[in-house]
């Protein structure tokens, strides 16, 4: 299953971290976007680990679980692993696939390399996550 670029383009910007990007941002984006197939029962993310990429499940399911308890369930368009491309800091769950998935994988590598040839994607970024921040903490 390969994906179009216009529905790669319009997955990651259902995600609020690239909300405010523009089109010629996203697209952008999506050069940088790998697809991969991943088998039921494998573990995405680990609670604890650095995170290193962001995800978006395009197809499949997966469950999110945190002390050895479930807290979530994803379904195909939910994603992960965003903060860790700005932060960089440990994953704060454990997030396994439930199902055979299809995923758009995002490294922290290829958000630098994005970023740094193209300055306004951190600065749309990053103002989508202030708006995120301020809106949590009303």
């Amino acid at each position: 299953m390969r994906l179009r670029k216009d529905r790669k383009r319009e997955l990651i910007q259902a995600v609020p971290l690239f909300s405010r990007c523009s089109k010629k941002e996203l697209d952008r984006l999506v050069t940088e976007l790998d697809e991969i197939e991943m088998p039921k029962g494998r573990a995405l993310t680990r609670e604890g680990e650095m995170g290193r990429e962001f995800v978006v499940l395009v197809d499949g399911t997966a469950e999110v679980t945190k002390n050895g308890r479930r807290v979530n369930l994803l379904g195909a368009g939910d994603f992960l692993g965003e903060i860790a491309l700005i932060s960089g800091g440990p994953r704060t769950a454990t997030v396994t696939t439930t199902s055979d998935s299809y995923l758009l994988i995002l490294t922290a590598r290829s958000f630098a390399r994005v970023t740094k040839e193209m300055p306004s994607v951190q600065a749309s970024v990053l103002k989508a996550l202030s708006e995120r921040l301020a809106a949590d903490s009303v």
